[in-house]
Protein backbone atom coordinates (compact mmCIF):
# COMPACT_ATOMS: atom_id res chain seq x y z
CA UNK A 1 0.00 0.00 0.00
CA UNK A 2 1.52 3.37 -1.06
CA UNK A 3 2.00 6.15 1.49
CA UNK A 4 -0.34 9.12 1.13
CA UNK A 5 1.40 12.34 0.05
CA UNK A 6 0.28 15.67 1.49
CA UNK A 7 -1.59 17.80 -1.03
CA UNK A 8 0.68 20.26 -2.80
CA UNK A 9 -1.68 23.27 -2.36
CA UNK A 10 -1.44 22.87 1.42
CA UNK A 11 2.37 22.95 1.32
CA UNK A 12 2.32 25.93 -1.01
CA UNK A 13 -0.08 27.78 1.32
CA UNK A 14 2.10 27.09 4.35
CA UNK A 15 5.24 28.22 2.52
CA UNK A 16 3.50 31.37 1.29
CA UNK A 17 2.31 32.14 4.82
CA UNK A 18 5.82 31.64 6.22
CA UNK A 19 7.27 33.87 3.50
CA UNK A 20 4.75 36.62 4.26
CA UNK A 21 5.44 36.35 7.99
CA UNK A 22 9.20 36.58 7.47
CA UNK A 23 8.84 39.45 5.03
CA UNK A 24 6.56 41.35 7.41
CA UNK A 25 8.92 40.78 10.34
CA UNK A 26 11.94 41.84 8.28
CA UNK A 27 10.13 44.97 7.11
CA UNK A 28 9.14 45.86 10.67
CA UNK A 29 12.67 45.32 12.02
CA UNK A 30 14.17 47.30 9.14
CA UNK A 31 11.92 50.30 9.79
CA UNK A 32 13.21 50.52 13.37
CA UNK A 33 16.26 52.64 14.02
CA UNK A 34 19.22 51.01 15.76
CA UNK A 35 18.59 52.64 19.13
CA UNK A 36 14.93 51.60 19.01
CA UNK A 37 15.98 48.05 18.11
CA UNK A 38 18.42 47.83 21.04
CA UNK A 39 15.74 49.25 23.36
CA UNK A 40 13.29 46.61 22.10
CA UNK A 41 15.91 43.86 22.61
CA UNK A 42 16.60 45.00 26.19
CA UNK A 43 12.89 45.16 27.02
CA UNK A 44 12.36 41.71 25.46
CA UNK A 45 15.15 40.19 27.57
CA UNK A 46 13.81 41.83 30.75
CA UNK A 47 10.28 40.61 30.01
CA UNK A 48 11.63 37.13 29.28
CA UNK A 49 13.50 37.10 32.61
CA UNK A 50 10.35 38.12 34.52
CA UNK A 51 8.24 35.57 32.66
CA UNK A 52 10.88 32.92 33.30
CA UNK A 53 10.77 33.54 37.05
CA UNK A 54 6.97 33.42 37.05
CA UNK A 55 6.62 30.29 34.94
CA UNK A 56 9.53 28.17 36.13
CA UNK A 57 9.92 29.07 39.81
CA UNK A 58 9.75 25.94 41.96
CA UNK A 59 7.77 27.48 44.86
CA UNK A 60 4.33 27.41 43.30
CA UNK A 61 4.79 24.45 41.03
CA UNK A 62 2.69 21.38 41.65
CA UNK A 63 3.54 18.32 39.67
CA UNK A 64 0.77 15.93 38.84
CA UNK A 65 2.10 12.48 38.13
CA UNK A 66 -0.25 9.94 36.64
CA UNK A 67 -0.82 6.91 38.79
CA UNK A 68 0.97 3.96 37.38
CA UNK A 69 -1.23 0.96 36.74
CA UNK A 70 -0.03 -1.83 38.85
CA UNK A 71 0.49 -5.12 37.18
CA UNK A 72 -1.25 -8.02 38.83
CA UNK A 73 1.97 -9.99 38.64
CA UNK A 74 4.00 -7.42 40.64
CA UNK A 75 4.77 -7.98 44.28
CA UNK A 76 3.17 -6.07 47.17
CA UNK A 77 4.78 -4.60 50.31
CA UNK A 78 2.35 -3.94 53.14
CA UNK A 79 3.07 -2.04 56.36
CA UNK A 80 0.79 -2.75 59.31
CA UNK A 81 1.00 -2.63 63.07
CA UNK A 82 2.39 -6.12 63.23
CA UNK A 83 5.29 -5.69 60.78
CA UNK A 84 6.08 -5.80 57.09
CA UNK A 85 4.54 -8.25 54.66
CA UNK A 86 5.86 -8.98 51.20
CA UNK A 87 3.95 -10.94 48.62
CA UNK A 88 6.05 -12.11 45.68
CA UNK A 89 4.67 -11.61 42.16
CA UNK A 90 2.41 -14.33 40.97
CA UNK A 91 3.94 -16.49 38.37
CA UNK A 92 2.08 -16.83 35.18
CA UNK A 93 0.56 -20.32 35.00
CA UNK A 94 2.29 -22.47 32.44
CA UNK A 95 0.55 -25.20 30.60
CA UNK A 96 0.82 -28.48 32.52
CA UNK A 97 3.49 -30.77 31.26
CA UNK A 98 2.66 -34.40 30.71
CA UNK A 99 3.67 -36.54 33.64
CA UNK A 100 6.83 -38.49 33.17
CA UNK A 101 6.68 -42.23 33.75
CA UNK A 102 7.92 -43.18 37.17
CA UNK A 103 11.39 -44.54 37.26
CA UNK A 104 12.07 -47.80 38.89
CA UNK A 105 13.47 -47.38 42.34
CA UNK A 106 17.10 -48.28 42.54
CA UNK A 107 18.39 -50.27 45.40
CA UNK A 108 20.78 -48.36 47.55
CA UNK A 109 24.32 -49.34 47.06
CA UNK A 110 25.72 -51.24 50.02
CA UNK A 111 28.05 -49.13 52.02
CA UNK A 112 31.65 -50.17 51.96
CA UNK A 113 32.70 -51.97 55.10
CA UNK A 114 34.78 -49.82 57.33
CA UNK A 115 38.40 -50.44 57.46
CA UNK A 116 39.88 -52.22 60.32
CA UNK A 117 40.03 -49.97 63.32
CA UNK A 118 38.17 -46.97 61.71
CA UNK A 119 35.04 -45.46 63.14
CA UNK A 120 31.95 -45.13 60.97
CA UNK A 121 31.20 -41.46 59.70
CA UNK A 122 28.11 -39.89 61.14
CA UNK A 123 25.21 -39.06 58.82
CA UNK A 124 25.13 -35.32 57.54
CA UNK A 125 21.87 -33.40 58.05
CA UNK A 126 21.29 -30.14 56.00
CA UNK A 127 20.91 -26.91 57.96
CA UNK A 128 17.52 -25.16 57.77
CA UNK A 129 17.49 -21.28 57.54
CA UNK A 130 15.49 -19.40 60.08
CA UNK A 131 11.90 -19.55 59.12
CA UNK A 132 10.30 -16.18 58.11
CA UNK A 133 7.30 -17.84 56.58
CA UNK A 134 4.20 -17.19 58.55
CA UNK A 135 2.28 -20.33 59.24
CA UNK A 136 -0.85 -20.50 57.21
CA UNK A 137 0.33 -17.82 54.70
CA UNK A 138 0.34 -18.25 50.97
CA UNK A 139 3.27 -19.75 49.18
CA UNK A 140 6.31 -17.46 49.13
CA UNK A 141 4.79 -14.71 51.35
CA UNK A 142 7.32 -13.26 53.78
CA UNK A 143 6.47 -11.38 56.92
CA UNK A 144 8.85 -9.65 59.26
CA UNK A 145 7.46 -8.95 62.68
CA UNK A 146 8.49 -5.48 63.97
CA UNK A 147 7.26 -3.12 66.65
CA UNK A 148 4.67 -0.55 65.52
CA UNK A 149 7.00 2.43 66.18
CA UNK A 150 9.67 1.02 63.88
CA UNK A 151 7.10 0.23 61.16
CA UNK A 152 5.71 3.78 61.28
CA UNK A 153 9.16 5.38 61.17
CA UNK A 154 10.30 3.14 58.33
CA UNK A 155 7.13 3.95 56.32
CA UNK A 156 7.59 7.72 56.87
CA UNK A 157 11.25 7.54 55.86
CA UNK A 158 10.42 5.68 52.66
CA UNK A 159 7.66 8.19 51.76
CA UNK A 160 9.98 11.15 52.48
CA UNK A 161 12.70 9.61 50.32
CA UNK A 162 10.23 9.12 47.46
CA UNK A 163 8.94 12.70 47.75
CA UNK A 164 12.49 14.11 47.83
CA UNK A 165 13.42 12.15 44.73
CA UNK A 166 10.30 13.40 42.95
CA UNK A 167 11.04 17.01 43.94
CA UNK A 168 14.61 16.74 42.70
CA UNK A 169 13.37 15.35 39.41
CA UNK A 170 10.85 18.22 39.08
CA UNK A 171 13.61 20.76 39.78
CA UNK A 172 15.75 19.20 37.07
CA UNK A 173 12.85 19.42 34.59
CA UNK A 174 12.14 23.05 35.51
CA UNK A 175 15.80 23.93 35.21
CA UNK A 176 15.94 22.43 31.73
CA UNK A 177 12.73 24.20 30.68
CA UNK A 178 14.01 27.52 32.06
CA UNK A 179 17.28 27.13 30.15
CA UNK A 180 15.44 26.28 26.94
CA UNK A 181 13.11 29.29 27.33
CA UNK A 182 16.00 31.67 27.94
CA UNK A 183 17.94 30.23 25.02
CA UNK A 184 14.89 30.58 22.75
CA UNK A 185 14.46 34.28 23.63
CA UNK A 186 18.18 34.92 23.14
CA UNK A 187 18.16 33.15 19.76
CA UNK A 188 15.05 35.12 18.73
CA UNK A 189 16.72 38.46 19.55
CA UNK A 190 19.90 37.32 17.78
CA UNK A 191 17.86 36.30 14.70
CA UNK A 192 16.16 39.70 14.63
CA UNK A 193 19.56 41.39 14.89
CA UNK A 194 20.92 39.29 12.01
CA UNK A 195 17.78 40.03 9.96
CA UNK A 196 18.16 43.77 10.52
CA UNK A 197 21.88 43.70 9.76
CA UNK A 198 21.72 41.47 6.67
CA UNK A 199 18.29 42.14 5.16
CA UNK A 200 18.00 45.75 6.35
CA UNK A 201 19.99 47.17 3.44
CA UNK A 202 17.85 45.41 0.88
CA UNK A 203 14.61 46.42 2.61
CA UNK A 204 15.76 50.03 2.92
CA UNK A 205 16.70 50.07 -0.76
CA UNK A 206 13.29 48.66 -1.69
CA UNK A 207 11.53 51.19 0.54
CA UNK A 208 13.58 54.05 -0.91
CA UNK A 209 12.83 52.81 -4.42
CA UNK A 210 9.11 52.66 -3.69
CA UNK A 211 9.22 56.13 -2.13
CA UNK A 212 11.15 57.49 -5.11
CA UNK A 213 8.72 55.86 -7.56
CA UNK A 214 5.74 57.25 -5.65
CA UNK A 215 7.31 60.71 -5.57
CA UNK A 216 8.14 60.53 -9.28
CA UNK A 217 4.62 59.38 -10.09
CA UNK A 218 3.13 62.12 -7.92
CA UNK A 219 5.38 64.72 -9.54
CA UNK A 220 4.47 63.42 -12.97
CA UNK A 221 0.77 63.68 -12.16
CA UNK A 222 1.23 67.20 -10.84
CA UNK A 223 3.15 68.14 -13.95
CA UNK A 224 0.47 66.67 -16.18
CA UNK A 225 -2.17 68.55 -14.23
CA UNK A 226 -0.25 71.79 -14.54
CA UNK A 227 0.34 71.20 -18.26
CA UNK A 228 -3.35 70.41 -18.74
CA UNK A 229 -4.33 73.63 -16.99
CA UNK A 230 -1.86 75.61 -19.11
CA UNK A 231 -3.08 73.93 -22.29
CA UNK A 232 -6.64 74.71 -21.25
CA UNK A 233 -5.69 78.34 -20.91
CA UNK A 234 -3.85 78.21 -24.21
CA UNK A 235 -6.81 76.57 -25.93
CA UNK A 236 -8.99 79.48 -24.97
CA UNK A 237 -6.68 81.88 -26.92
CA UNK A 238 -8.68 84.80 -25.63
CA UNK A 239 -11.88 84.23 -27.68
CA UNK A 240 -12.89 87.84 -27.33
CA UNK A 241 -9.47 88.84 -28.76
CA UNK A 242 -10.04 86.68 -31.86
CA UNK A 243 -13.62 87.90 -32.25
CA UNK A 244 -12.54 91.53 -31.91
CA UNK A 245 -9.72 91.00 -34.41
CA UNK A 246 -12.04 89.37 -36.94
CA UNK A 247 -14.57 92.16 -36.42
CA UNK A 248 -11.82 94.72 -37.01
CA UNK A 249 -10.78 92.90 -40.21
CA UNK A 250 -14.38 92.96 -41.44
CA UNK A 251 -14.69 96.68 -40.66
CA UNK A 252 -11.37 97.51 -42.34
CA UNK A 253 -12.32 95.57 -45.47
CA UNK A 254 -15.01 98.18 -46.09
CA UNK A 255 -13.09 101.24 -44.90
CA UNK A 256 -9.37 100.47 -45.43
CA UNK A 257 -8.76 97.31 -47.48
CA UNK A 258 -4.90 97.50 -47.39
CA UNK A 259 -4.93 97.74 -43.59
CA UNK A 260 -7.46 94.90 -43.38
CA UNK A 261 -5.17 92.79 -45.55
CA UNK A 262 -2.21 93.53 -43.27
CA UNK A 263 -4.25 92.62 -40.18
CA UNK A 264 -5.37 89.39 -41.83
CA UNK A 265 -1.76 88.49 -42.61
CA UNK A 266 -0.79 89.20 -38.99
CA UNK A 267 -3.64 87.02 -37.76
CA UNK A 268 -2.58 84.17 -40.05
CA UNK A 269 1.03 84.57 -38.88
CA UNK A 270 -0.09 84.51 -35.26
CA UNK A 271 -2.25 81.38 -35.74
CA UNK A 272 0.61 79.65 -37.53
CA UNK A 273 2.82 80.33 -34.55
CA UNK A 274 0.25 79.46 -31.88
CA UNK A 275 -1.49 76.36 -33.23
CA UNK A 276 1.63 74.14 -33.53
CA UNK A 277 2.62 75.24 -30.03
CA UNK A 278 -0.81 74.23 -28.74
CA UNK A 279 -0.61 70.82 -30.43
CA UNK A 280 2.93 70.25 -29.20
CA UNK A 281 3.10 68.95 -25.63
CA UNK A 282 6.78 69.81 -25.22
CA UNK A 283 7.73 70.82 -21.69
CA UNK A 284 10.51 73.18 -22.85
CA UNK A 285 10.92 75.11 -26.09
CA UNK A 286 13.30 77.96 -27.05
CA UNK A 287 13.04 81.66 -26.42
CA UNK A 288 13.21 82.57 -30.13
CA UNK A 289 10.05 80.60 -30.92
CA UNK A 290 8.22 82.24 -28.01
CA UNK A 291 9.40 85.69 -29.11
CA UNK A 292 8.11 85.16 -32.68
CA UNK A 293 4.71 84.10 -31.37
CA UNK A 294 4.53 87.15 -29.07
CA UNK A 295 5.63 89.43 -31.91
CA UNK A 296 2.74 88.21 -34.10
CA UNK A 297 0.34 88.64 -31.19
CA UNK A 298 1.53 92.23 -30.58
CA UNK A 299 1.25 93.07 -34.30
CA UNK A 300 -2.45 92.24 -34.17
CA UNK A 301 -2.96 94.22 -30.98
CA UNK A 302 -1.08 97.21 -32.41
CA UNK A 303 -3.45 97.29 -35.40
CA UNK A 304 -6.36 97.45 -32.98
CA UNK A 305 -4.89 99.82 -30.42
CA UNK A 306 -2.86 101.80 -33.03
CA UNK A 307 -0.86 104.54 -31.31
CA UNK A 308 -2.09 103.53 -27.87
CA UNK A 309 0.36 100.59 -27.84
CA UNK A 310 4.12 101.08 -28.06
CA UNK A 311 6.34 97.98 -28.01
CA UNK A 312 10.08 97.70 -27.27
CA UNK A 313 11.39 94.10 -27.64
CA UNK A 314 15.09 93.50 -26.87
CA UNK A 315 15.96 89.83 -27.24
CA UNK A 316 19.60 89.23 -28.30
CA UNK A 317 20.13 86.83 -31.18
CA UNK A 318 22.41 84.65 -29.04
CA UNK A 319 19.59 84.01 -26.55
CA UNK A 320 17.02 82.83 -29.07
CA UNK A 321 18.32 79.26 -28.66
CA UNK A 322 17.99 79.36 -24.85
CA UNK A 323 15.56 76.88 -23.29
CA UNK A 324 12.34 78.45 -22.08
CA UNK A 325 8.95 77.04 -21.00
CA UNK A 326 6.23 77.38 -23.66
CA UNK A 327 3.44 79.99 -23.56
CA UNK A 328 4.80 81.72 -20.45
CA UNK A 329 6.02 84.81 -22.26
CA UNK A 330 2.68 85.26 -24.05
CA UNK A 331 0.79 84.85 -20.76
CA UNK A 332 2.88 87.62 -19.19
CA UNK A 333 2.34 89.90 -22.22
CA UNK A 334 -1.42 89.22 -22.20
CA UNK A 335 -1.62 90.10 -18.49
CA UNK A 336 0.34 93.32 -19.02
CA UNK A 337 -1.91 94.49 -21.89
CA UNK A 338 -5.23 93.30 -20.51
CA UNK A 339 -4.80 94.53 -16.91
CA UNK A 340 -2.43 97.45 -17.49
CA UNK A 341 -2.54 99.06 -20.96
CA UNK A 342 -5.85 98.21 -22.61
CA UNK A 343 -7.88 99.71 -19.78
CA UNK A 344 -5.79 102.91 -19.85
CA UNK A 345 -7.38 105.55 -22.17
CA UNK A 346 -4.11 106.91 -23.50
CA UNK A 347 -2.47 103.49 -23.67
CA UNK A 348 1.16 102.98 -22.81
CA UNK A 349 4.44 101.24 -23.50
CA UNK A 350 5.35 97.55 -23.25
CA UNK A 351 8.99 96.49 -22.93
CA UNK A 352 10.33 92.92 -23.29
CA UNK A 353 13.95 92.27 -22.29
CA UNK A 354 16.04 89.06 -22.10
CA UNK A 355 19.44 88.77 -20.42
CA UNK A 356 21.73 86.27 -18.67
CA UNK A 357 23.00 86.93 -15.15
CA UNK A 358 24.64 84.48 -12.72
CA UNK A 359 24.03 81.58 -15.11
CA UNK A 360 20.30 82.36 -15.12
CA UNK A 361 18.11 83.47 -17.99
CA UNK A 362 15.95 86.46 -17.09
CA UNK A 363 12.97 87.49 -19.18
CA UNK A 364 11.47 90.81 -18.06
CA UNK A 365 8.07 92.16 -19.16
CA UNK A 366 7.33 95.68 -17.92
CA UNK A 367 4.56 98.19 -18.66
CA UNK A 368 3.59 101.68 -17.58
CA UNK A 369 -0.10 100.93 -17.33
CA UNK A 370 -2.53 101.47 -14.49
CA UNK A 371 -0.74 99.07 -12.10
CA UNK A 372 -2.14 96.80 -9.41
CA UNK A 373 -5.71 96.85 -8.21
CA UNK A 374 -7.00 99.82 -10.20
CA UNK A 375 -9.51 97.81 -12.21
CA UNK A 376 -10.98 94.51 -11.00
CA UNK A 377 -9.97 91.44 -12.98
CA UNK A 378 -12.63 89.35 -14.69
CA UNK A 379 -10.24 86.54 -15.53
CA UNK A 380 -9.80 83.12 -13.93
CA UNK A 381 -6.84 84.20 -11.80
CA UNK A 382 -4.92 81.07 -12.78
CA UNK A 383 -2.34 82.69 -15.10
CA UNK A 384 0.40 83.75 -12.69
CA UNK A 385 -0.32 80.89 -10.25
CA UNK A 386 -0.02 78.33 -13.06
CA UNK A 387 3.24 79.91 -14.20
CA UNK A 388 4.67 79.54 -10.68
CA UNK A 389 3.55 75.91 -10.45
CA UNK A 390 5.08 75.06 -13.80
CA UNK A 391 8.36 76.76 -12.90
CA UNK A 392 8.52 74.85 -9.62
CA UNK A 393 7.83 71.53 -11.32
CA UNK A 394 10.33 72.15 -14.10
CA UNK A 395 13.20 73.75 -12.17
CA UNK A 396 12.38 73.52 -8.45
CA UNK A 397 13.68 76.48 -6.48
CA UNK A 398 15.82 77.61 -9.45
CA UNK A 399 12.74 78.70 -11.43
CA UNK A 400 11.01 81.81 -10.03
CA UNK A 401 8.48 84.48 -10.98
CA UNK A 402 8.86 87.95 -9.46
CA UNK A 403 6.15 90.64 -9.63
CA UNK A 404 6.96 94.19 -8.61
CA UNK A 405 5.58 97.68 -9.13
CA UNK A 406 7.08 99.83 -11.88
CA UNK A 407 7.97 103.49 -11.49
CA UNK A 408 6.12 105.78 -11.96
CA UNK A 409 3.28 103.33 -12.77
CA UNK A 410 2.73 99.87 -14.09
CA UNK A 411 4.08 96.41 -13.27
CA UNK A 412 7.39 94.57 -13.78
CA UNK A 413 7.16 90.75 -14.15
CA UNK A 414 10.41 88.74 -14.25
CA UNK A 415 10.88 85.03 -14.99
CA UNK A 416 14.19 83.38 -13.94
CA UNK A 417 15.18 79.90 -15.18
CA UNK A 418 18.55 78.13 -15.41
CA UNK A 419 20.34 79.11 -18.59
CA UNK A 420 20.81 76.21 -20.98
CA UNK A 421 20.59 75.69 -24.71
CA UNK A 422 17.39 74.10 -25.97
CA UNK A 423 17.77 70.68 -27.54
Amino acid sequence: MEARRPPEPTIATVLAWLHRAFDGTATWVTQLSWWKFFLFAALALIAASILQNELFSGADVVEVRPQRKRDKHEGNIIFDDGGISYSPPKKRSAPPEPPEPPEAPQAPEPAAPPEHGAKPAPATVPETPPALVVPGAADGEVRVALPPQIVEGLSSAIEAAVENAAEEKVKVYHGQASTWFKSFISLLVLALFATKALVGGKKRAEAETQTANAAAERESMQRQLSEARMQMMQAQVEPHFLFNTLASVEYLIETDPPRASAMQRSLIQYLRAVLPQMRDNAVVTNLGREADMVKAYLSLLKMRMEERLRVDMQIPEGLRSAAFPPMMLQSMVENAIKHGLECKPEGGSLRILAEVAHNKLRVIVSDDGVGFGVFPSDGTGLGLMTIRERLKLLHGDLGQLHIAANVPSGVIATIEVPYQVSK
